[in-house]
């Protein structure tokens, strides 16, 4: 079991990396969250794509998982394992955020359905709406019922799993945001982006965007800073260190 010295544990996930180009300029993805969560946690980041999971779940006082270039319904071997984990995690009650790719890997691994969205991507900044629920929840409660959040997706959690409490969703995404139990939640958006990084995203992605029909220029033209959505990273982690 953990122990109550020291500053809290939290372990991020890794589950892949972001483009080259992208990494060359801002880094990659653990990076990013290292920079939005609290200094004041011990933070150790694990590739689960190369390396061992991390012990046991509850030797860390909170869990991050990354996004991934992978697809959860590919079920790669690394991730089906660290599904159960996940799953393992949430059943002992240990706080767990996961993002965009770890948001659906969370909900497969508990009996959701995860695979491409009928109606495709959705990239660039876009709004979503909170749900009653989420007036109540101790990730999301005081934030505006509207806010805009960064988003690159083409799979989706098309079912969430039977104990998930909806938080947010928006017009193209039904589930934008969901808990599991007190202390687990999944977001499809990207807290830990900036504009600068959904920008550069929409660059690399023009070629595959162009042959969908969409518009690089004007999904470019539309990205907007998401601070409130940025302000999860740090509630996750206020959360983590009063908990323990």
């Amino acid at each position: 079991m953990k122990t109550s010295t020291g500053p809290a544990r939290v372990v991020i996930l890794k589950t892949g990396n972001t483009l080259p180009p992208i990494r060359d300029a801002f880094g990659d993805f653990d990076r990013w969250f290292l920079n939005g969560l609290s200094a004041e946690l011990a933070r150790e980041v694990v590739d689960v794509t190369c390396q061992p999971l991390p012990g046991e779940p509850d030797h860390w006082d909170g869990i991050v998982v990354t996004g991934s270039p992978a697809m959860v319904s590919d079920r790669e071997p690394w991730s089906e394992s660290t599904g159960d984990w996940l799953a393992k995690a949430i059943e002992r009650g240990v706080p767990v955020l996961g993002v965009c790719y770890g948001h659906q890997l969370m909900a497969h691994a508990l009996g959701g359905k995860v695979g491409y969205h009928p109606r495709g991507r959705e990239t660039g900044s876009y709004p979503i709406r909170l749900h009653a629920s989420a007036q109540e929840d101790p990730l999301f409660a005081g934030l505006p019922a509207e806010f805009p959040v960064q988003l690159t997706h083409r799979q989706s959690v098309l079912e969430l799993p039977e104990s998930a409490v909806l938080l947010a969703s928006n017009d193209f995404e039904p589930h934008q945001a969901f808990r599991i139990g007190p202390c687990a939640w999944g977001v499809q958006f990207h807290p830990e982006f900036t504009a600068d990084i959904m920008r550069a995203y929409l660059q690399a992605q023009t070629p595959a965007l162009l042959a969908e029909g969409l518009s690089p220029e004007a999904l470019t033209a539309g990205v907007e800073d998401s601070l409130h959505a940025s302000s999860l990273l740090q509630r996750f982690s206020e959360f983590v260190i009063q908990s323990r």
